[in-house]
């Protein structure tokens, strides 16, 4: 599912539903089995500073249903994942890929949360997965 819940950045949600199916594929998971929320930067600041006390907006949040890394949860449903497409824009604007392959890389990047990845403990070890995911996908 992919909601948009934002208005300052104009988008088309079909460009996002063919990434969100390719990245669904190439980790091998069905692409019912999460949600992709777009929001606001201000909405996303919300988020951040009560799931993980921080007082800033940020580009991605996941949020798993399973506690345990890399366990499939038992009903199918991985978890949710909400972007600020205002900061992926900016993003973008400095990058030569543009905003689709952006929200696409940052999709991609709060998959592998839902999976159990974690950058910030795991050695560099989500950051290779990620960029053998965006190659496989022709995306780098």
């Amino acid at each position: 599912m992919l909601l948009n819940r934002q208005r300052s950045v104009p988008l088309s949600l079909n460009t996002l539903e063919k990434a969100t199916t390719a990245i669904a594929e190439v980790v091998g998971i069905s692409p019912d089995s999460f949600s992709v929320v777009l929001t606001s930067d201000a909405r996303m600041r919300a988020l951040n500073r009560r799931y993980r006390n921080r007082d800033s907006s940020t580009d991605v949040l996941s949020f798993p249903t399973s506690r345990k890394p890399m366990q499939r949860p038992t009903n199918g449903y991985w978890g949710d994942i909400v972007i600020s497409a205002e900061r992926a824009a900016r993003q973008a604007r400095r990058e030569p890929h543009g905003l689709y392959r952006e929200l696409s890389w940052l999709i991609l990047h709060g998959v592998l949360h839902l999976l159990g990845y974690d950058h910030e403990t795991d050695r560099g070890e989500m950051v290779r997965r990620e960029r053998r995911l965006r190659q496989r996908l022709g995306w780098e």
